[in-house]
């Protein structure tokens, strides 16, 4: 499949100053060398802590922050703001403006960015994006406040799709959800990607959100992608500690081994992307770090196909860090 993105050693670092009119003392590091390709028609997902710098490495890619570093490439051309690139956001309550009518939020991009000519075509545009996701076309005349946060989620993402984008950075766009209506949103996401062709970046703070929308996943930590890996061969085959970690904190609907499993709980809390661990950033809070992976920046590998980790361990893990479901169980 041709890349449609590709983040080519990506950094935004912010400055940290002690005053207004003070120099900067410092960089806050929020990401610092992400390299990641993102086929067209395929669903990344993108887990990690809250404060990992999955939602900057998003805003960069939708031109809402300035990368300080790196490439971004759409169809192997610099990116710009662009169109071509559009964000769903968390909280459909925040993102919409209550003083426009749904119709006029829906029909101000496509007006914008000249896509319809005419307010006919534009009103005729923008009903048509009210059927594509599912709400009345009387919707038009009402406000945010009026629907619930699923139906202006709805709204969001009719809004994203009113540019007519090729991928869409879906920034934790169902955590806000109650549960049933998450999986609503995702069938709709999906069921929009087949019959559009869209390719979606879609980030989250933890796997389970994941599990069915995402083809490949990227694990964030601190700044950095530390492993990227087909949806199936991450959940069956983690290579990376914190991947094993995030995943051992993931429910289990039985019962019976749901009492039994065991959680990696991590030490300490994560460091400051401000000043950042040396050798490998997660040695920290680790459970399995050796003297090596406080000193050495562990090399990225790749340990089956299309399935590599930034871990001087990735060998050894499955024995040193075994199933956190199933090894529990078994013994």
């Amino acid at each position: 499949m041709d890349s449609l993105i590709q983040l080519q050693d990506l950094e935004v670092h912010f400055p940290v100053t002690t005053g207004f009119l003070s120099g900067a003392r410092g960089v806050i590091k929020a990401v610092d060398g992400v390299t990641l390709d993102i086929p067209r028609g395929e669903t990344l997902g993108m887990v990690g802590e809250s404060g990992c710098g999955k939602s900057t490495l998003g805003r960069a890619l939708v031109g809402l922050t300035r990368p300080t570093g790196g490439k971004i490439l759409i169809d192997g051309k610099p990116l710009t703001r662009d169109r071509r690139v559009q964000m769903i956001f968390q909280d459909p309550s925040a993102s919409l403006n209550p003083r426009m009518t749904i119709g006029a939020t829906i029909a101000e991009p496509v007006r914008l960015n000249g896509l319809r000519k005419g307010r006919v075509a534009i009103t005729q545009r923008m009903l048509e994006l009210l059927d594509l996701v599912g709400l009345p076309r009387t919707a038009a005349y009402r406000y945010p406040q009026e629907f619930s946060g699923g139906q202006r989620q709805r709204v969001g993402i009719a809004r994203a799709l009113a540019c007519e984008p090729d991928i869409i950075v879906c920034d934790e766009a169902v955590s806000a959800l109650d549960v049933s209506i998450q999986a609503q949103i995702v069938a709709l996401l999906e069921e929009l990607q087949t019959r559009l062709g869209l390719t979606y970046l879609f980030i989250a703070h933890d796997l389970g959100a994941l599990k069915h929308i995402s083809h490949r996943v990227a694990v964030m930590y601190l700044g950095r992608v530390v492993e990227v890996a087909p949806k199936a061969a991450l959940f069956a085959n983690p290579r990376h500690a914190y991947t094993r970690a995030l995943l051992s904190a993931i429910p289990v609907p039985d019962p019976a081994i749901e009492r039994q499993r065991r959680r990696i709980i991590l030490k300490d809390d994560i460091p400051s992307p401000a000043n950042p661990p040396s050798g490998c950033r997660f040695h920290t809070r680790c459970p399995v770090a050796v003297d090596r992976c406080r000193v050495q920046e562990p090399a990225w590998q790749e340990v089956s196909t299309g399935h590599s980790t930034a871990c001087w361990r990735a060998d050894e893990l499955p024995e040193l860090m075994p199933d956190p479901v199933t090894s529990s169980v078994n013994t």
